[in-house]
């Protein structure tokens, strides 16, 4: 089976998940949390190289305050055990979006986070927080725009190639592979530039049920499309 090797997931439905189990929803986002260790995991033992989970929007921000705060606790924790994690799985871990929003103590420790595992050579794993596509290009055409009129680029020198430079995903392949769980079918901001030539995959399943086994299953499914490129078949 030929297994893709970037993988990109929309991790939807923790609030509902809890909500069919009468329970609030942070329990669900507190079980999410605990399955992107499980599955990440399952990721690298099949072979996937990379691995891109949508943990909060720049949208998010909008939720009730009690659910943003108990969303910025859950970071909190996750951040101090996530170091632990990586070490033992050999992940390098790299948080995408405009950190500058988070408080200071969560930039610090994605700054640790990131420092500590960035010489690990298991699963490349990204988590987007405050994260939003179209605020990704805007931060980039700024910065992009910026190097022009101080002289680091030429306007000649702007092409695809260099554009997708200055986003946050810079130095990491285009997912071949887009999941979204709970069965909503839209992209919601996510990785618009990256997933031009992605396959899209929507399950019904929430995310904390999401398991190996649907993992298998968006696999297959996508060993069952013929990839193409510019109407060039993927050989």
């Amino acid at each position: 089976m030929r297994v893709p090797a970037h993988v990109a997931i929309i991790l939807d439905g923790n609030g509902r998940w809890a909500k069919s189990k009468g329970m609030p929803r942070n329990y669900g986002h507190t079980q999410g949390a605990k399955n992107v260790e499980i599955i990440c995991e399952e990721a690298w033992n099949m072979g996937i190289k990379y691995l891109t989970v949508f943990a909060f929007s720049t949208e998010n921000w909008d939720r009730p305050k009690k659910e943003v705060d108990a969303l910025m606790k859950l970071l909190r924790n996750y951040m101090k055990n996530c170091v632990k994690t990586a070490h033992k799985n050999h992940m390098r871990v790299r948080i995408l979006g405009d950190k500058t929003k988070l408080d200071e103590d969560i930039q610090r420790s994605i700054e640790h986070l990131e420092q500590e595992t960035r010489e690990n050579d298991g699963l490349n794993f990204q988590i987007a927080i405050n994260y939003g596509s179209r605020d990704e290009m805007l931060r980039g055409m700024k910065h992009m725009i910026r190097d022009v009129r101080e002289g680091r680029l030429k306007e000649t020198d702007l092409d695809e190639a260099c554009f997708a430079s200055y986003l946050d995903t810079h130095d990491i392949p285009d997912p071949d592979l887009l999941i979204r769980t709970s069965g909503e079918q839209r992209i919601s901001n996510y990785l618009l530039w990256q997933i031009a030539y992605s396959e899209l995959y929507f399950c019904q399943v929430p995310w904390p049920d999401f398991s190996k086994k649907e993992l298998e299953k968006a696999i297959e499914d996508y060993n069952r499309r013929e990839r193409r490129y510019g109407g060039v078949k993927e050989e």
